[in-house]
């Protein structure tokens, strides 16, 4: 099981908490979480913005919990604390629908869950207050009856969450799954101006732990020590790992003999967006003088002068098309809902998100037949080495001919 301090927010089971106000859902999350996480109160709408709690819950491991806002919120403040907690859907692992027993189901927990269903989410009906109720229900499998202030049931609602089979936790690896023990595999991580001080970024992180998860033999460089690292190997390394951001000069310095791939890549690849980027980069030749193009991100972080995102990309597609193109930007979990005025999306490795939100990004905008594409894959195709860098992705090479 990880441990609570080594798996990062994306990694973790999502356990959104929904409901009216006043049925006592910022109680049952309290009580699920085993702490006060949340604000309580008899004051309608204490909850404002969604609560964001990264710790661990056995026998479930490391989670997120959400508590949101309620969902019959009124006024146009209201609205928008709502739209804020229908945005959380998008990341939701696990939904639990917090109802007053007393109450019972009403519109607006039905309308919810049939947006549980639409978008394929795992949830449980809590009908809180059982402390309270004097009649009589006939649960449901997915239903359970708790009373959040006598703290009755919520071992039984933590093991019921624990049981739920839950689609993209189920040991998928980075890297793991294309290599085998004594492998030898060289990471190019160079630590330039863009690097944070001090540490490496989670997806160099993952992949290292991946490697050693699976005993390959680890070796780790800037590219200025790539040849030298290579030239000192007794036998060929079974590949390459470069960050996108020195495809070229990687791709120049290995013999063509020697497999190269990115972190880019195979993090597209364990987020499912590999595919559908792929597909969407050759849209790059599309693009028009005058049409827009969105640069998504999945984290907010200060911009540096050689930033990625919003200085480097830019030049390549200028060098590429001859024209500067109109750039719009959005960080963190903020998309635009307008994205039918881009011609293009171009996203980060979105090692800040969760699979299920990846896949929603990914999943608008094909629903608006706008392509879509990642750093890594744009940079290896703008420079020429796309190709090569899918050998382990063979029926995808085929789409860059």
């Amino acid at each position: 099981m990880a441990n609570l301090n080594e798996t990062p927010s994306s990694e973790r089971v999502h356990i959104c908490f929904f409901g009216k106000r006043n049925v006592g859902k910022s109680s049952v999350v309290n009580r699920v979480a085993g702490q006060d996480l949340s604000i309580v109160s008899d004051v309608k709408g204490t909850t404002t913005d969604p609560v964001y709690k990264s710790m661990e819950i056995l026998p479930i491991g490391p989670v997120e919990i959400i508590d949101t806002p309620g969902i019959d919120d009124e006024g146009e403040l209201g609205e928008l604390r709502v739209s804020k907690t229908l945005k959380v859907l998008h990341k939701t692992d696990v939904a639990i629908l917090v109802v007053d027993i007393n109450e019972g189901i009403k519109e607006a927990d039905t309308e919810l869950i049939k947006e549980f269903k639409k978008m394929d989410i795992k949830y449980i009906v809590v009908y809180n207050k059982m402390d309270i109720y004097k009649g009589n229900m006939e649960l449901k499998e997915n239903e359970i009856a708790v009373s959040a202030l006598q703290n009755k049931n919520i071992d039984a609602l933590i093991e019921k969450i624990s049981k739920l089979k839950i689609s993209g936790f189920d040991n998928v690896k980075l890297v793991g799954d294309y290599v085998k023990k004594d492998d030898i595999i060289v990471l190019v991580m160079p630590q330039d101006g863009s690097a944070p001080k001090g540490r490496i970024i989670l997806p160099q992180v993952e992949m290292i732990r991946d490697l050693l998860d699976n005993h390959c033999i680890t070796i780790s460089v800037q590219t200025e020590e790539l040849k030298q690292a290579i030239d000192s190997l007794n036998k060929k390394p079974a590949f390459v790992i470069t960050d996108s951001q020195v495809f070229k000069e990687v791709d120049s310095i290995l013999d063509k003999d020697i497999n190269l791939t990115s972190f880019s890549i195979l993090l597209a690849k364990y987020k499912g967006l590999l595919d559908s980027a792929v597909r969407g980069v050759v849209h790059v030749n599309d693009i028009k003088k005058g049409d827009k193009v969105l640069i998504a991100e999945g984290c907010t972080h200060h911009r540096q002068c050689e930033d990625i995102g919003t200085v480097k990309i830019p030049a390549l597609l200028k060098k590429k098309l001859g024209f500067d193109v109109d750039f719009d930007t959005a960080s963190g979990h903020n998309m635009p809902d307008d994205i039918e005025k881009y011609k293009m999306i171009i996203h980060c490795g979105g090692c800040m998100l969760n699979e299920r939100e990846v896949k929603y990004r990914v999943n608008t905008a094909g629903e608006k037949n706008i392509p879509i594409t990642n750093y890594g894959i744009l940079i290896a195709y703008l420079q020429g080495i796309l190709k090569r860098s899918l050998f382990l992705f063979e029926d995808l090479q085929k789409l860059i001919d």
